[in-house]
């Protein structure tokens, strides 16, 4: 009935496209939603378009399902309610609307319902009745408070927060409906790769055979060593790469903006003259390629963002430096390697045996090779172990704080816009908090010896 699929736009008479997510329905294309999304398209990722037309074909589907109620805010609330409890009578096992929704979890039924109320409010601009689908409202003294308090955070955080007003506007009051109050979590143990086995990791775990993967080695340095996301190294180019001037046994990386960074040196006409642009320019008039973030395949790598180094790029700071130095050395075999391949494209990663040969190596590609390497070590791989790529930047984080490295450095280090965003990757592990608690108990004893506290002190424990 409702099918999301890609959709290749043309927005005028100048044959240049843009490929989108997109609902199909019944009667077509669901054209609205294709606005909404080129209009956010300029500072939301695709991925970002990909939640909100899942979120509008469920909502389409659940009215589908419910073609008795007209009032579409009570419809809206209703829909809220079936993402939390699901749509099964738990007494009967049946579902009569066909839906077969099981309860969500409370951060994707919020995602859900925050993706449709912004979505019906941009469109209520033009469609008045749709912004009565969930209106926006001053609501109690409680909602209010939650709303202001949110707003000041946001504003705080904001890099440009000073330019904020003092108090949220009437347009930034909360929804109607809104979504279920999340419990707070402090996460006890932050999933980091554990570091007494980065080494073996590296050593035996991408050892295949006879033979080193070189490639998934790199990208775990640049994750480990150099603190990037899962998806940023997938945006290198080979020229990208150099012997840092500071320290010529080390390697100076730079993993530039997927669009708006530099063109490579180098890049020439037929004529041989000397072009320059960004990147985006430079893929689509060299290679007939866009970014990996605007791609929609498996080719496709995100870029969450962050604060920059230059114009407009990364750089990895090298902790412990030595692993710059091992990325140099690994980097340079790696080289060997793909200068036997042919590329039609500029990105750094390969396959080398994988077909088609020389194509972009993927992010799940990458994923499934981590994963083996981790199950040859003897590890279970997992995100709450911190055994999946993302836990390296985990490690990254926590070896800095250990390192006794100060905020400011590490938000650089780490390239977040805000301090508060390192807060995830630094809080004490329950080990920690376990020996600072075991260090306060002996400190007290020493002060306070009476009120030393045994266990066989209680009667319950001598009781025959």
């Amino acid at each position: 009935m409702f099918v999301s699929s890609k959709i290749r736009v043309l927005t005028d008479e100048t044959g240049a496209s843009v490929e989108i997510p997109g609902l199909v329905t019944p009667a077509g294309v669901l054209t609205p939603l294709v606005d909404y999304c080129l209009t956010r398209r300029h500072d939301r990722s695709i991925v970002w378009m990909s939640k909100v037309v899942r979120s509008v074909q469920m909502f389409l589907e659940y009215m589908h399902a419910n073609p008795s109620e007209q009032d579409t805010y009570i419809l809206f609330r209703n829909f809220a309610q079936r993402l939390y409890t699901g749509t099964f009578d738990l007494e009967t096992g049946f579902d009569p609307s066909w839906l077969t929704w099981w309860p969500r979890s409370a951060p994707d039924a919020q995602h859900i319902i925050t993706d449709l109320s912004l979505f019906f409010e941009w469109l209520g601009k033009e469609r008045p009745r749709a912004a009565q689908i969930n209106p926006r409202y001053a609501g109690s003294a409680f909602d209010s408070a939650c709303d202001s308090a949110a707003y000041l955070q946001r504003r705080d955080a904001a890099l440009l927060g000073h330019t904020w007003g003092a108090k949220p506007s009437v347009h930034a009051l909360g929804f109607k409906v809104r979504a279920k109050r999340r419990p707070h979590v402090d996460t006890a143990n932050p999933p980091a790769f554990p570091d007494d086995k980065f080494k073996e990791l590296l050593n035996i775990g991408f050892k295949v055979g006879n033979d080193f993967d070189y490639r998934g080695i790199l990208i775990t340095l640049l994750c480990h060593g150099g603190g990037f996301r899962e998806s940023e190294p997938f945006h290198l180019y080979i020229e990208d790469v150099v012997q840092d001037p500071l320290n010529p046994k080390s390697a100076l990386v730079r993993i530039h903006h997927p669009s708006q960074g530099f063109a490579p040196r180098g890049w020439r006409d037929a004529r041989g003259r000397e072009l320059k642009g960004n990147r985006a320019s430079y893929l689509g008039k060299r290679f007939g390629l866009v970014p990996r973030n605007e791609m929609l395949s498996n080719r496709a790598a995100g870029w969450k963002g962050g604060a920059l180094d230059g114009d407009y790029y990364k750089e990895a700071h090298w902790f412990e430096p030595e692993l710059g130095e091992l990325f140099l050395v690994v980097w340079q075999k790696y080289l060997h390697q793909v200068a036997k391949v042919n590329r039609t494209h500029p990105f750094a990663f390969i396959n080398l045996r994988r077909e088609p040969i020389g194509d972009m190596y993927t992010i799940a590609q990458f994923a499934r090779a981590h994963a083996n390497a981790c199950r040859r070590i003897g590890l279970v791989v997992s995100k709450e172990l911190g055994t999946t790529p993302h836990g390296h930047r985990h490690s990254y984080g926590r070896r800095l704080k250990k390192g006794g490295v100060g905020t400011a450095f590490l938000r650089k280090c780490m390239h977040h816009s805000s301090e508060d965003s390192q807060t995830v990757y630094t809080s004490p592990s329950a080990e920690e908090t376990r020996n600072v608690l075991q260090a306060a108990s002996e400190n007290m004893r020493s002060a306070h010896p009476h009120r030393v506290v045994a266990v066989e002190d209680f009667e319950m424990v001598t009781h025959a």
